[in-house]
């Protein structure tokens, strides 16, 4: 999407804009409430399907295995993700709230890459599960224990958290 500063346009202060205008994508702005429909469908598809891969592994005792506890932090973080775009896309769409505060706009920045790297590290821990179990299957159930993975998953976000910390803090200056 495409954003313009709102304000005055002889007394721009691109340094600290208080708000944002969001011009939505070009050429498209005949038909918002059917672009919208696609994106809402799918968000609500995503969030199903996230709810009912963490219900399933909750309830089924089988389950318990590192590989669905990092399939369970993926999709946490998708539903995170999805959550920090859309409401604020459909509500463009919707009720044509064109303007986000600076602070907003930061705040919407910090999710989306920060989760970001979260899921991929959450991908290399699923492949460091898959390894184990497939060079040595034996110990498999020895070395990644539930503590060890939640370590790895404290790591894992505790890397995307710091990791992108200060590109908004950067961004405000």
């Amino acid at each position: 999407m495409m954003f313009q500063e709102n304000g005055d346009s002889n007394t721009n202060d691109f340094t600290n804009p208080s708000t944002f205008i969001l011009l939505g994508l070009p050429g498209l702005d005949a038909a918002p409430v059917w672009i919208s429909i696609p994106f809402c469908a799918m968000y609500i598809i995503a969030n199903l399907g996230n709810f009912t891969i963490l219900f399933i592994v909750e309830r089924e005792p089988s389950l318990h295995g590192p590989i669905y506890s990092f399939l369970c932090m993926l999709a946490v973080t998708d539903m995170v993700l999805s959550t920090s775009i859309l409401p604020k896309m459909l509500s463009i769409f919707w009720f044509n709230s064109r303007e986000i505060d600076f602070s907003a706009c930061l705040t919407q920045m910090y999710f989306i890459l920060s989760f970001s790297v979260i899921e991929s590290g959450i991908f290399v821990a699923m492949t460091l599960d898959r390894y184990v179990a497939i060079c040595d299957p034996l110990r498999h159930s020895i070395f990644l224990t539930s503590s060890l993975v939640a370590k790895i998953g404290l790591a894992v976000v505790l890397r995307g958290i710091m990791l992108i910390l200060p590109y908004p803090i950067l961004a405000r200056q």
